[in-house]
């Protein structure tokens, strides 16, 4: 089952701080619903381990994260692919561009899915529905993410 979805949202945050944080395996372990390990494997590799829950289907996906297209501070494209077992899998990609405002930063983001086994099986609105609901939890973790940052730093 296919799937495409697209956003965004406005951060209280400089491009470059939010690239960075885009970028650091500690700020988004935090900030993925179910995320339960998160590393860099390489120069533009992660793994991950999330443990998801779609309608009746919990399932621990294990997978591999890479960066491609990398246009430091403004773009990178992101590639992934996850087993969640007798669940299914999950592979797919995203586009996330970030553009400079005068006031922080504007995140745009879209996302192209593919899934099978028993969670295709779910339905499209239960799957485009749990996937917008995870979206929108990243990104509000994200959000939080970057005040708690600012109000940390020292002021120049």
């Amino acid at each position: 089952m296919a799937m495409t979805m697209s956003g965004e949202i406005k951060l209280a945050a400089s491009r470059e701080v939010v690239w960075a944080k885009l970028n650091d395996p500690a700020v988004l372990k935090v900030c993925i619903p179910g995320c339960e390990e998160l590393e860099r494997i390489d120069g533009e590799g992660f793994r991950a381990v999330a443990k998801m829950k779609v309608g009746p289907v919990s399932a621990r996906f294990r997978g591999r994260v890479t960066l491609t297209d990398l246009d430091p501070p403004q773009s990178y494209s992101i590639i992934g692919e996850g087993e969640g077992g007798v669940a299914g899998f999950a592979k797919g990609g995203a586009k996330v561009n970030l553009l400079g405002l005068n006031d922080g930063t504007l995140l745009a983001y879209q996302v192209d899915a593919q899934i099978g086994g028993k969670l295709a099986q779910l339905g499209q609105r239960l799957i485009n529905g749990t996937a917008k609901k995870l979206a929108d939890e990243f990104f509000a973790n994200f959000a939080r993410a970057l005040e708690q940052y600012s109000h940390s730093s020292p002021s120049s």
